[in-house]
């Protein structure tokens, strides 16, 4: 019983596929035939107005000749499209104002109609009725193809931009990874003591980062966990040397988003560069508001240029930023404001996002 339940549902699925695919394969013809009925109305309507003999079977022929012409002017397209492979707009427009203007002139020439010209009249009938058609035919497959290509050129660039995140993405774990580690290395050879909670905090801030910040967007409230998290490494490794400020609104809602590790870029630049500084304390603020359906970033901290000149620049140094700019524009498009202020003693970054 199960297996003819199954094969007749297997019947039934196949009889539908068929039956879509004809659809599919038949659509133009369809339409042509739905589509039948109201021109004939119109061309019956006109022949009318004109005074036509047999005006029927005369819009009958007028309409077959219409929907041949369009279908022919499909084809013409159809050849256009292949040997120009990009259709200007200028083609578009011509075409337009073709068969707008062969209508145009059809109405225009039924007021000035004059009998001792009859074979003259029907030439001028027929010509630009025939010609509207295939312009018309024309500009429906032109139009299409160009429609086509724009999708296939934003599907492409859709897909390589977020190839280009995915990389991105990928890329800051291994980043954070390498300075922490560096870090962790100077700390073993003169406060080794250090080591063992850190390698703790380190444990957590990978978990966040390997496995779950994957994601385009995150909830606010748990980057803002995982920004703690990384405070609370940095307290440890600098010690009494670090004055923190800090100001972050409480966010409870799951449905406040933003992109995952873009904050987090912020705080470890302060921390990695204030430390350049040749003054006996370490100075960070850092500021985290809602306004609206806006988040508003701002980070400060202290740092000495005369210093970072005198230091050797570090071959990767800068990374963060870049690729923060490169996820900014790619996931924000129109939706953000960083504003840097480089000053002698101080260095802040001030972020405007919308909410996701």
């Amino acid at each position: 019983m199960f297996n003819d339940e199954k094969t007749e549902r297997a019947m039934k699925d196949l009889t539908e596929n068929k039956a879509v695919q004809f659809v599919r394969n038949n659509i133009y013809y369809l339409l042509a035939a739905i589509a039948a009925v109201p021109i004939w109305l119109a061309i019956d309507s006109f022949a009318n107005s004109v005074g036509t003999n047999n005006d029927e079977a005369v819009a009958a022929a007028a309409t077959g000749c219409l929907i041949l012409c369009i279908f022919l002017g499909r084809h013409f397209g159809q050849l256009w499209a292949l040997k120009y492979k990009t259709i200007s707009n200028e083609v578009l427009i011509a075409l337009s104002l073709i068969t707008f203007g062969s209508i145009v002139f059809l109405f225009v020439h039924a007021e000035y109609l004059d009998e001792d010209y009859g074979p003259l009249n029907l030439l001028l009938y027929w010509v630009p009725f025939l010609l509207s058609g295939l312009t018309l035919g024309m500009l429906i497959k032109l139009g299409r193809s160009v429609t086509q290509n724009q999708l296939k050129e934003a599907r492409a660039a859709a897909e390589h931009s977020k190839s280009e995140l995915h990389l991105l993405q990928s890329q800051l774990s291994p980043h954070f990874l390498f300075n922490t580690l560096n870090n962790l290395y100077g700390l073993s050879l003169t406060q080794h003591e250090r080591i063992p909670p850190l390698l703790l905090k380190l444990s957590d801030l990978l978990r966040y980062s390997v496995y779950e910040a994957n994601e385009v967007f995150v909830p606010l409230k748990d980057e803002l966990v995982y920004i703690h998290h990384y405070i609370e490494f940095e307290k440890i490794r600098i010690g009494d040397r670090l004055v923190l400020t800090t100001n972050f609104e409480e966010i409870t809602s799951p449905d406040i988003k933003i992109a995952p590790m873009l904050l987090i870029v912020f705080v470890e630049n302060a921390f990695k560069h204030s430390k350049n500084t040749i003054d006996e304390k370490i100075y960070i603020s850092i500021e985290l508001k809602l306004w609206e359906n806006l988040i508003l970033f701002s980070i400060k901290n202290s740092h000495d240029q005369r210093e970072k000149e005198l230091s050797i620049v570090e071959k990767h140094s800068g990374f963060g930023l870049a690729s923060v700019n490169k996820r900014l524009v790619l996931l924000y498009p129109n939706e953000h404001e960083l504003v840097i202020k480089n000053e002698p003693t101080t260095y802040q970054a001030v972020l405007r996002l919308k909410t996701k």
